[in-house]
């Protein structure tokens, strides 16, 4: 009997003990440090306790959690380790009852001897693992420090900035978010207004080259995601800063004869403030800024050469007076652990004040023909209110977010014209009155898998924009009769996407399809004589793919595919004329339509002992081309830029980034683009201020940019020296020439790195100029700004 129990336990223990080895348990924990700070990219190192034997081990993502797979029932070390903190190890026994374990709250240490040190050491590579993103701190670029968005943005690997918008690779379409939503303070189908937000107020900028299906599929060259300041650290805290330079420091070019002196030594001043009261539960924070930035805005001289052999010599000189004030305040509530709710409203209210002068000359200038001064006094104001509920749960990665926004946007803008001819003088007004309103519903939701994860969801948006137009003409105006009057902007889209990402020991996988309907209806005032109500409307898919190759050390290769739109901006098809130039009139077009690209890149990255290598190879295909053209007036020497479709274009190019870490006190990149940008020739065919035809030949240039970014200590001080070259390149119907500057910027931490003193300058020696030639049927156009671009800036911040 005791020989047939004996038996019986000896089998029942093998039995379990098989049954165990077939057990795979999946732990999940949090990772803190002292301050209650969640602590991200901490890397985790599971061994045997036995045999000290790797088994596995994952990293932490942004919240400090992390997720083991597949453990088998034993006893491990877990070590946990990352760059400013003690190592921990703890020992974890692995059951065999449940296949899920919560290890719970792990808190690390900080390690006060080599945080200094750190700093430069631990920095993320600006190119992410995935290839698709790179993210830059504002902090780090000290040369910008108290300019604005826009100016940050012109420094950045791979970025260049044409006519007030930012260029990636060659294309301004590019979709900006702010905090990973689309605003009207930085526009929902093209970009505007980054110019107009301080830098003071952003904590790192990321760009996406190739977004995925989750992405709103407008802006072919990608997107570019700008996050305010929000901080992490617990309890109540703050800081504050000044900043104050002057710009346009000496005269680049004088004025021709006759005219109101151009800006010279402009005083900027840049205070901001921020704060913010963190607990477990809760966060209320604030961030203000206060931009006074009044710039010599345009300074452009301009040569039209006619082939009836005559001659106009103008200067367009235009001084801008801005003020903008920005204010961001929310408040992230903890309901329970797996419930969160946010609430943020954004405000900004931006006041514009331009004051210019037109003189227009024959040829040798000994005769002014006309002298147009303006004033043009805007008040751009705009509220943003986010609601976003986020349920996390009880299985680690599965997440539900549910956001809701609502953004106004006004532009209340009046133009004062004085037209004086030799033989009268002319006034005329225009007030332009436009409100926009958004609503903007999405649904995210995100599980991961096995091998990766899933991510589906869904997205509405309603905007509305009736806009009106009043004339006021004078006797002898040149302006057309018919300017103004109303017209009211609609549009509808909902969308849905669904996007597989698979990731396994050496292939990445991502593919997704977003589906998305839009209609867009323009109705326009009858009374209009050359435009009338039109739209368009269209149900499309826009898929992604992503096939990435593991490699050695961490290297990596990666295939990328996505087909994006470019829906007609707003201003676009604005009907209304807008005067900028007295004979050189901008005006959109309802009859627009969007534009359609096929993107294609070929990436890699090698990771180097000090540093690591980034190139890639892209091609955008685009149908249906949105440009502008140059239309001249037989009876007039005015030219009407109008947009229209136009047809193929294409850019091919090789873009490369080099990083490296030399030393503790030196380190620099290096970006490299190099693309052949064209354009086929099309036949436009356009309705304002006439009707008619334009035909354009086949364009082609061979373009590029270079940017050198270097980092170094010295003496307690951080310092950035950048120096960027921009090739010749393409402009509709016409050529703009290579441009080049250099920026310094240094900065001193005191005080335990609660206070520091700041000194820079953009365009240190006053280089950068831009020059356009513009050939459109029996007008040669060229032209020269010498437009403010050297600002020197001095600051100082303090936290608390």
């Amino acid at each position: 009997m005791n020989k047939h129990l004996y038996q019986t336990l000896v089998l029942t223990l093998i039995g379990f003990a098989a049954f165990a080895q077939q057990i795979k348990v999946n732990l999940t924990g949090s990772i803190q440090s002292q301050t209650k700070e969640p602590l991200e990219f901490v890397n985790i190192v599971v061994k045997s306790s036995n045999t000290q034997k790797f088994i596995t081990g994952a990293i932490s993502n942004e919240a400090g959690k992390f997720l083991l797979e597949g453990i088998v029932p034993g006893e491990y070390i877990f070590t946990f380790s990352s760059v400013g903190f003690e190592k921990l190890d703890k020992n974890v026994f692995v059951g065999a009852l449940s296949n899920y374990l919560d290890l719970g709250i792990v808190q690390m240490s900080p390690n006060i001897q080599v945080l200094e040190e750190i700093k430069v050491l631990a920095k993320k590579d600006e190119v992410d693992a995935k290839l698709d993103k790179k993210t830059f701190s504002a902090e780090e670029l000290k040369s910008q420090t108290g300019g604005s968005v826009l100016q940050v943005l012109n420094t950045l690997p791979g970025v260049t900035v044409q006519d007030g918008k930012l260029n990636i690779r060659g294309s301004s379409n590019v979709a900006v978010l702010v905090n990973g939503q689309q605003t009207a303070l930085t526009g929902f189908s093209s970009q505007s207004g980054l110019d107009n937000i301080p830098a003071s107020s952003i904590e790192k900028i990321e760009i996406i080259n190739n977004p995925s299906a989750k992405y709103d599929a407008n802006g072919n060259a990608g997107v570019v995601n700008i996050i305010f300041k929000k901080s992490t650290a617990t309890g109540f805290n703050g800081k504050m800063q000044m900043v104050s330079g002057a710009g346009a420091i000496w005269e680049k070019m004088s004025n021709l004869p006759g005219i109101r002196p151009q800006f010279q030594s402009t005083l900027k001043l840049n205070p901001s403030l921020s704060l913010s009261k963190k607990s477990d539960r809760y966060q209320i924070y604030f961030q203000g800024d206060y931009y006074h930035n009044p710039t010599l805005n345009k300074n452009e001289y301009i040569n039209r050469n006619y082939t009836n052999s005559d001659v106009v010599r103008q200067q367009i000189k235009r001084n801008r007076r801005t003020e903008i004030g920005t204010a961001i305040a929310g408040l992230d509530w903890k309901i329970n652990d797996q419930n969160t709710f946010s609430h943020s409203i954004l405000f900004s209210s931006e006041k514009i004040l331009d004051d210019g002068d037109e003189p227009f000359f024959n040829g040798d200038l000994s005769n002014r023909r006309r002298l147009w001064q303006f004033l043009e006094d805007e008040l751009k104001t705009t509220v943003t209110a986010t609601n976003l509920y986020k349920h996390s749960y009880a299985k680690p990665g599965q997440l539900l977010n549910v956001a809701f926004n609502y953004t106004w946007h006004q532009e209340d803008e009046k133009y004062f014209f004085t037209d004086i001819n030799p033989t009268y003088t002319d006034l005329n007004d225009f007030k332009l009155l436009s409100d926009e309103n958004v609503f903007d519903l999405n649904v995210d939701f995100q599980k991961p898998l096995q091998f990766g994860k899933l991510e589906s969801g869904l997205k509405t948006r309603y905007r509305f924009i009736p806009t009106n137009m009043i004339f006021h003409p004078g006797a002898h105006t040149p302006f057309d009769m018919g300017a103004g009057g109303w017209a009211n902007y609609k549009e509808t889209i909902p969308a849905a996407y669904l996007n597989y990402l698979i990731d396994t020991k050496n292939l990445e996988l991502e593919a997704g399809l977003r589906m998305e309907y839009v209609n867009v209806q323009y109705a326009v005032d009858p009374n209009n004589k050359a435009y009338k109500t039109d739209g368009y409307e269209y149900f499309q898919p826009f898929p992604n793919f992503k096939l990435g190759f593991k490699l050695e050390n961490g290297d990596k290769i990666q295939l990328n595919f996505n087909r994006r739109v470019d829906r007609p901006a707003e201003l676009d098809i604005r009907v209304f004329p807008k005067y900028d130039d007295a004979e050189i009139v901008k005006v959109g077009n309802p009859a627009l339509k969007p534009q359609y690209t096929n993107n294609v890149e070929l990436g890699f990255k090698k990771n180097l002992e000090k540093g690591y290598l980034y190139g890639a190879l892209y091609q955008r295909v685009t149908n249906g081309t949105i440009t502008r053209i140059a239309v001249t007036d037989p009876s007039s020497y005015t030219v009407f830029n109008v947009m229209q479709n136009a047809g193929l274009s294409s850019i091919r190019g090789t873009e490369w980034f080099y990083s490296e870490t030399v030393s503790s006190n030196f380190r620099y990149n290096v970006n490299v683009n190099f693309y052949q940008n064209t354009f086929d020739a099309f036949t436009a065919n356009y309705v304002y201020p006439r009707l008619g035809s334009v035909q354009n030949v086949q364009q082609q240039i061979n373009s590029g940019s270079l940017k050198l970014n270097t980092f170094f200590k010295m003496n307690g001080w951080d310092a950035q020296a950048s120096v960027s070259y921009l090739a010749p390149d393409l402009i509709p119907q016409g050529k703009i020439d290579e441009r080049y500057g250099m920026d310094l910027g240094l900065s001193k931490k005191f005080s335990k790195g609660k206070n520091e003193v700041f000194l820079n300058a953009t365009d240190l020696f006053n280089t950068m100029v831009i020059s356009k030639s513009i050939q459109s049927g029996d007008l040669k156009y060229t032209s020269k700004d010498y437009y403010e671009t050297q600002v020197v800036r001095v600051g100082f911040s303090r936290k608390f």
